[in-house]
């Protein structure tokens, strides 16, 4: 899959896509449903896949302008289920040809609902078909919407096919189901509920950065750790995690472990920023600087202060034990 981070220039062969727009946050089953119908048109037209996103999320734009009348890319409290470079792993996988994630910057958000489509669907990206949800908006203040984008695709000679919400399994085979949603999504994260989260992202959601040099507290309690610290994603629910960690080489899985980590402030030694402590099971290595992928499969409790080192240590053995039985027998997910 190609990344394009322009619509200009952009080479002949992957002009004429059919392409699926939206934010992605996640790359959920609803996101996946909508891709494949993508899919699916691209490849009866014989034409290729590509995706429309924005970076950053146009909320993030309007939130910093808000905040602080600036142009910073994000506010202190992220939101994001998957930055850039998991977002292109994800619909990598599902088989996109092409990734447009242009800007979105006050050029762009100046554009009008004519302007978005004559600048970047037509003359930048010359499209042949358009895949976005019923709720679909766009251009200044969103005054365009899927009504005026598929009068204008008639006049102009391209496709639009507008896409439902999709419900989890349970709702298709009963009236009112769950909606697969982001914004659910995140809320379930926040509210410790890794594997309801799961359920609607068809994979277990994970934490994705390097490993930096910590205090080696881990260590001398027998317990090391990698630790990580949280950039341009969702912050989940303080507290412990079994968990199942991948040691990843450009973008690709060279070990996987089973594990537990903690996620918060570390009550005890009050860390100043959130940090991410994972103790992989069956590992005996030097992961500093590795870039680890840690999927956060069960909530086991909130973080707490214990009255002692030792009792700190009896607590973390038995997390340890617990999230070992549990990820014994963990479902297949994606």
């Amino acid at each position: 899959m190609r990344i394009f981070r322009h619509f200009a220039d952009v080479p002949g062969a992957l002009k004429g896509a059919v392409l699926a727009i939206g934010n992605f946050d996640g790359v959920h089953l609803g996101h996946r449903t909508l891709i494949h119908q993508a899919c699916l048109e691209a490849r009866a037209a014989g034409a290729p896949l590509a995706v429309l996103t924005f970076e950053p999320h146009p909320q993030e734009y309007f939130r910093a302008l808000r905040q602080d009348g600036g142009h910073s890319p994000a506010g202190p409290e992220c939101f994001r289920l998957t930055p850039l470079r998991v977002k292109a792993r994800l619909l990598a996988e599902l088989g996109v040809d092409a990734l447009f994630a242009l800007p979105f910057d006050a050029e762009m958000a100046r554009r009008s609902p004519a302007e978005f489509v004559q600048d970047v669907l037509l003359d930048g990206l010359g499209v042949k078909g358009i895949v976005v949800g019923r709720d679909f908006e766009f251009g200044k203040g969103r005054a365009g919407n899927l009504t005026a984008l598929s009068y204008i695709g008639e006049m102009e000679g391209f496709t639009v096919t507008p896409f439902d919400t999709v419900l989890t399994v349970e709702g298709l085979a009963a009236a009112g189901g769950e909606k697969i949603s982001s914004t659910r999504i995140r809320t379930l994260l926040k509210e410790a509920k890794p594997q309801d989260a799961a359920r609607l992202l068809g994979r277990w959601w994970a934490i994705e950065a390097r490993v930096e040099h910590g205090d080696a507290r881990g260590r001398q309690m027998g317990f090391p750790t990698a630790n990580m610290h949280l950039h341009h994603c969702l912050a989940p629910a303080f507290g412990v995690y079994a968990v199942m960690v991948s040691i990843m080489d450009n973008d690709r899985v060279v070990e996987r472990h089973a594990g537990v980590a903690n996620f918060g402030i570390r009550p005890m030694y009050r860390t100043p920023v959130p940090l991410l402590e994972t103790h992989l099971f069956d590992f005996d290595g030097d992961l500093y600087g590795k870039y680890l992928s840690v999927e956060l499969v069960r909530w086991l409790r909130p973080e707490a202060k214990f009255p002692d080192l030792d009792a700190l240590i009896a607590q973390i053995a038995a997390d340890a034990a617990q999230a070992r039985v549990i990820l014994e027998d963990i479902p297949a997910l994606g």
